[in-house]
């Protein structure tokens, strides 16, 4: 929902589980089971007023039981290019324009997701723009030996807990010590510390993308980001920084 669209046409874009949760492969119960958990928690991860101490151990509860009830469908790592063909995935308009300028210019695109890292690498795959830059954290399915899911590997990344806690003894922001300029793209409040853990920032422009219960999130999300991105489908913002910024340097 930050890079991949909230909506089209006034319909809900699928995020990287909801793609697998209303996919072939999973069962009429599974899919029943997984329905009731979003409908049960996703009010309560994005309600204004509830604490992120309130929120955090019942985003757990949430994941771990929508990981759980996916083991039990047996699914097939061979099943994932074709689940997400059929899926009604997509990236946000400009996209290409993106994920070009930060490649040929050699700025690298740090995607921190809550989502299922094998979709979202699928996705951005068939999309072809999977490139060098390009360092996805998420979380990933473990597979058998014959290519059965058998677990989510750790650290669980939920909404609200993108930060350094799940990134220690991560290489990857090590080979960021030279880059003293974050462009940080979100669409929740707790999007806002995925950066924390770089060393060495000096400049930091955070980019809200408000895409669900605008009115009574607005205020929040003013108080917290630089910009703030109101139903708004495309990257065009963005581009439009990147396409300065990088003409200058």
């Amino acid at each position: 929902m930050t890079l991949s669209r909230f909506g089209c046409n006034g319909r809900r874009c699928p995020t990287s589980h909801n793609i697998l949760d209303t996919s072939r492969v999973i069962s009429e119960d599974g899919k029943k089971k997984l329905k009731d958990l979003l409908h049960y928690y996703y009010p309560i991860e994005i309600d204004p007023n509830r604490t992120l101490e309130e929120k955090c151990p019942l985003m757990v509860e949430w994941w771990t039981k929508a990981h759980e009830l996916l083991v039990q469908q047996k699914i097939h790592k061979g099943d994932i290019a074709q689940i997400v063909r059929e899926s009604e995935a997509m990236l946000r308009d400009g996209f290409r324009e993106f994920f070009d300028q930060l490649h040929k210019n050699n700025v690298p695109l740090f995607i921190f997701s809550a989502g299922v890292g094998d979709i979202l690498e699928e996705i951005i795959r068939q999309a072809n723009v999977f490139y060098s830059n390009v360092n996805v954290v998420s979380n990933y399915m473990d597979f058998s030996d014959a290519g059965i899911l058998t677990h989510f590997k750790g650290p669980l990344i939920h909404t609200y807990n993108k930060n350094n806690t799940v990134l220690q003894g991560m290489e990857y922001f090590q080979q960021l010590s030279t880059r003293t300029s974050i462009i940080l793209l979100g669409d929740s409040m707790g999007d806002l510390t995925m950066a924390d853990g770089v060393p060495s920032v000096e400049n930091i422009l955070k980019i809200g993308f408000l895409n669900d219960k605008v009115e009574e999130r607005r205020g929040k999300y003013l108080d917290s980001y630089d910009i703030v991105l109101e139903s708004d489908e495309t990257l065009d913002v963005v581009n439009g920084i990147l396409r300065y910024i990088l003409a200058e340097t």
